[in-house]
Parts: C-alpha cells; sequence; structure tokens
C-alpha cells in the first residue's frame, strides 16, 4: 500500500511515545502480491458466509464465540480450555475461576456488541461498551473500564524505559480514535473491507487506548467489523486461533509496519489469516453436517425414546457439556429413564463422561467438540 508512513517517535523527557499517522485517507494499493490475495480471501470467506443459507448457524455460533474466547484469552496468558467454557463457575477449580470468567466476559462482549449493531454503528461507544463488558468483575477492573486511559500505558519491558514499544500520549486517543471511526464508515473511501479492517486492527492496537484489554477489544473489533459491513451475515469467522498459533509473526508485522513503515507484510499476514480460517469454518461446517446424518441413524435405534434421544443432542450442538439434572429438564422423563438415555448416548459413543465421578456426572459430546479444535 503506497506512501505508507507509520508515525513518529515523539520525544516526552526521558522516554519517547510514538504517535501514528491517520489511516483515514485515500489509499492506493499497488501490489499483485496483495491483491491477489484479497480476491482469494473474498472468495473463501463468502464459501463460509454461504453455510448462513444452508444451515442453523445460530446453533454452533456459541462454539466459534466460545472458541474465539478461550484462544484470544489464551494470547493473554488466560488458561481456560473449550470444555471448562462451557462448565458452570461452580463446577470450576477455585484456583481457575479467575481465568473462566475472563473467557465468560469476552463471550457477553462478543454477544452483547453484535446485538448493539443493530442500533449502533462501529463507533467508539461500541468500542468502550464491549471493553466495560470485558473487564466487569475480573483482572483489569480497576483500569478504567469502558473508559479511554488517562495516562501513559507501554508494551513489553518492566518499565517504560525499556518499553519493547510506547503508544502514543492519552491526549491525543480521543482524535485518533475519531478517525478510525471516520475511516471504518466512510462508504466514499473506496478501499476494500478487508482492507480497510486490516488497518483498523493494525491501528487500534498502536494506538492502545485501554489500560488493559486492548488486544482482546483489538480482535473482537475484527469479527464486529465484518458483521456491521454485511460481509458476514453471522459473527463465524474469528482469527485469534491464527494470531495465537503464529503470535511471535502476529506481533513482528505489527511492529515492522511501525519501525520499517511496511504495512503490506501486516495486511497480507492478515489475508494469509482470513483466507485460513474461512477453509477451516467450511471444513468444519461440512463435519458438522456429516456428524448430524451420523447421528440420525444412531438416534433411530433408541426406538420410542428417540423424541427424547433428539432433543438432548439438539441441545448439545449449543452447549456440549451436559448432566442428569438438564437432561431431566429436556426430557421431562424420570431419573431412571434419563440414566438409562445417558447410558445408551455413552454407549454408542455420542457422549463420553468426563466428571469421573460417581454422583453428578458430567458427559461431553466430544466428537462434536473435537470439530472446533
Amino acid at each position: 500500500m503506497k506512501s505508507f508512513k507509520a508515525g513518529i517517535h515523539i520525544n516526552q523527557g526521558y522516554y519517547k511515545s510514538f504517535q501514528p499517522e491517520k489511516i483515514n485517507r485515500n489509499w492506493i494499493v499497488d501490489d499483485m502480491k496483495l491483491l491477489s490475495l484479497l480476491s482469494k480471501a473474498d472468495r473463501f470467506l463468502g464459501r463460509l458466509d454461504m453455510y448462513s443459507e444452508y444451515v442453523n448457524i445460530d446453533l454452533y455460533i456459541r462454539m466459534h464465540i466460545a472458541k474465539e474466547a478461550t484462544q484470544s484469552s489464551k494470547i493473554e496468558g488466560t488458561q481456560t480450555n473449550m470444555e471448562e467454557a462451557f462448565l458452570d463457575k461452580e463446577e470450576i477449580a477455585v484456583e481457575k475461576r479467575e481465568d473462566w470468567e475472563e473467557v465468560q466476559n469476552y463471550i457477553s462482549a462478543m454477544n452483547e456488541a453484535v446485538k448493539q449493531l443493530h442500533t449502533l454503528p462501529f463507533s467508539s461507544r461500541l468500542i468502550r461498551q464491549t471493553h466495560k463488558i470485558l473487564l466487569n468483575g475480573v483482572r483489569g477492573r480497576h483500569k478504567q473500564p469502558g473508559e479511554y486511559r488517562t495516562s501513559q500505558n507501554w508494551i513489553g519491558g518492566a518499565s517504560i524505559n525499556d518499553a519493547v514499544f510506547v503508544p502514543p500520549v492519552h491526549t491525543s486517543i480521543a482524535d485518533l480514535i475519531s478517525d478510525i471511526e471516520k475511516f471504518a464508515n466512510d462508504e466514499l473511501n473506496l478501499l476494500p473491507d478487508l482492507l480497510k479492517i486490516a488497518l483498523i486492527h493494525y491501528q487500534f492496537e498502536t494506538i492502545h487506548p485501554f489500560l488493559d484489554g486492548n488486544g482482546r477489544v483489538g480482535r473482537l473489533l475484527i469479527t464486529l467489523y465484518l458483521v456491521d459491513k454485511g460481509i458476514l451475515k453471522k459473527p463465524i469467522l474469528y482469527l485469534s486461533d491464527y494470531f495465537e498459533r503464529n503470535r511471535t509473526l502476529y506481533y513482528d508485522n505489527l511492529m515492522r509496519a511501525r519501525t520499517h513503515n511496511d504495512i503490506n507484510q501486516w495486511v497480507k499476514f492478515f489475508l494469509v489469516g482470513i483466507i485460513e480460517i474461512s477453509k477451516n469454518g467450511v471444513e468444519t461446517f461440512d463435519a458438522i453436517l456429516q456428524l448430524q446424518r451420523s447421528l440420525e441413524i444412531k438416534i433411530q435405534s433408541f426406538g420410542s425414546r428417540a423424541k427424547e434421544a433428539k432433543k438432548i443432542v439438539e441441545y448439545l450442538y449449543e452447549q456440549p457439556i451436559i448432566g442428569a439434572s438438564r437432561v431431566e429438564k429436556l426430557t421431562g422423563k424420570s431419573k431412571a429413564t434419563n440414566y438409562k438415555l445417558l447410558a445408551d448416548l455413552e454407549r454408542l459413543e455420542i457422549l463420553k463422561e468426563v466428571s469421573g465421578g460417581q454422583r453428578n456426572k458430567l458427559y461431553v459430546f466430544k466428537d462434536y467438540l473435537d470439530l472446533f479444535s
């Protein structure tokens, strides 16, 4: 992307902060490899979005968001796996509850932000509301949830003096976020949306407008932008898994844009992520359809109890961990009948018992969970 200038370092006395150039301007793209990747990314993203028309996506969105929440939080050092994300707080070991709560906040923040898009544009207000939910009651709750920072922060290093990167001073945040907002909503700017959101993510992480939670909010914004612009009908694409698996490249490419004015390398990395995650998403939905077909055959073997077995399986697509009390609510049958149903579902390898106890057993829909691993 031609004539990109990342910004300048400004002497603040005993440290230098980085002041980024604004991104709401006309852009010229003259890199053929980048354009080829853009064309491919658009194609694969379109194939992924097509599944919104053919399968009941709403059933599986919770799985996608749970995976995104665990992977995005993992980048920040949180250790919660997907199975744990679906458990109740009381079922989580005490020492892991804080990590679990951060993942739950991420899920809540994404769900609420998608709802807000019906009434709010992609905006500073949406960003701050999302951040507020993200930090509610967890580590970072004392770091101005929902408010842009009013002091200097830094990335890497024990202190600002040996920091890897020092974002812009807090007094310029409002102006820089306003620039992102204008850029995101300027329909007269002909830059393709995938390039726009690549730039927005880079710029947001460079501004680092919050005292905590910048990475998680920045990654959420990618999906929100794609839904807001109608590129995706539903929030079914998340890049945190790609960023986590390529964590060093993720940070290096963001930093290279700042130090070498090389935004092209970052955008190419971003587009490769769109392609890879879209491909994986299509394969996952294909595998879900195959799993559904095989389970329909297995459920027929339940005979008179097939109706109850089907209710349980349909519930499992949205909530892949289940116990006897939930089965009772779903079927309305006696305990004996429900335990027989669970035993048969386990025998047919639809469910796998994971709690290891004699009482209050928990069962996981393993084949389904594995599709998102």
